[in-house]
């Protein structure tokens, strides 16, 4: 996974080399003590007291061919989930899309395609043209694909795109136990050739999936000793969705997932760090507790890919109450 580098002295806050243990002593800080050192780096790196808004869409649903134990997308469920499998939406609708968004007050738009792997050909290249589409909007824009090839970066970054987004979901040790189909080196070489394209780099995980408080800190730790850190760091709480194989598992403890935020935004502190899947299952409180502890992003709209999010008009209502602002387009 690389050497680890320190950054040059000017910037002593920046890490490449946390340590697993030293990840853990931070996750089991008393909470008050773990809330005020991340408020103090927060408000060091991000003085602004903006949070971005960014709308995410299921531009091609179903059928995937990876086994995610927790995804009703992968193919391996299907039969379980019921979803059906849905083509690549044509261009002008995903467009007319992000138009809306914009309108919501979105600043990302995020275009997610149940995809093992990038094939390139006519679908690859009607999402090259959205990209193009959604910047000329004045919009940041991601997609999230599966696999690429250097080549395929190459062009997603010609189309302009702003961010990639491949989450590493867990740590290495407990992540073949939620997919087999890819392994984890397959998610590192990605972001590999994400970065060498020039394009930042969007990616978190999942907590509440049966991992250790180790397979959380390892997790952050990988993605902590990236150089440079990933711009956006999502951060998801399971949805169990029934049919999967996880459709059982415990809900997430709101303050296990304010603990993430914080030691995320401690461990990158630049990084945005994004309250993402899960969100609508956190009261407001343990929303703005999040917020409080690093995180300054949301996903924002009526849809996670295939599970229900928050209303977008609570949303604005909470940004406002917990007395922070939207970052402008």
């Amino acid at each position: 996974m690389g050497t680890h580098v320190m950054l040059p002295k000017d910037d002593p806050g920046m890490r490449y080399d946390w340590r697993v243990e030293e990840v853990e002593t931070l996750l089991d800080t008393p909470l008050m003590d773990l809330l005020y050192r991340a408020q103090g780096v927060h408000r060091e790196y991000h003085d602004d007291n903006s949070v971005q808004l960014a709308a995410l869409l299921s531009i091609k649903t179903g059928a995937c061919p990876e086994d995610c134990k927790y995804c009703p997308q992968s193919a391996h469920h299907a039969k379980k989930t019921g979803l059906q499998r849905e083509p690549l939406m044509p261009v002008a609708e995903v467009l007319a899309k992000a138009e809306t968004a914009k309108k919501a007050g979105a600043n990302r738009f995020c275009m997610g395609a149940a995809w093992r792997q990038v094939r390139d050909g006519r679908e690859f290249d009607q999402v090259l043209e959205m990209i193009r589409g959604v910047r000329s909007l004045g919009l940041e824009a991601c997609v999230t694909l599966g696999m690429l090839t250097q080549e395929q970066a190459d062009r997603l970054a010609e189309a302009g795109l702003t961010a990639y987004n491949h989450n590493l979901d867990t740590s290495p040790e407990y992540y073949g136990e939620i997919i087999t189909t890819r392994t984890y080196e397959d998610r590192l070489e990605t972001l590999e050739r994400v970065r060498k394209a020039g394009i930042t780099i969007c990616s978190g995980g999942i907590i509440g999936m049966g991992e250790s408080q180790t397979d959380r800190a390892r997790l952050l730790q990988i993605l902590a000793n990236l150089n440079p850190h990933p711009e956006s760091v999502p951060i998801n709480a399971l949805v169990p969705v029934p049919g999967t194989p996880l459709e059982n598992a415990k809900p997430v403890e709101p303050l296990e997932m304010v603990r993430m935020m914080a030691a995320a935004r401690i461990m990158m502190p630049k990084s945005r760090v994004r309250l993402s899947a899960g969100r609508h299952n956190l009261s407001k409180e343990a929303q703005i507790l999040c917020l409080m502890a690093g995180a300054n992003s949301i996903f924002y709209g009526e849809k996670l890919l295939t599970t229900s999010n928050n209303d977008t008009g609570e949303d604005l209502k909470m940004i406002e109450e917990a007395g922070l602002k939207i970052q402008a387009a």
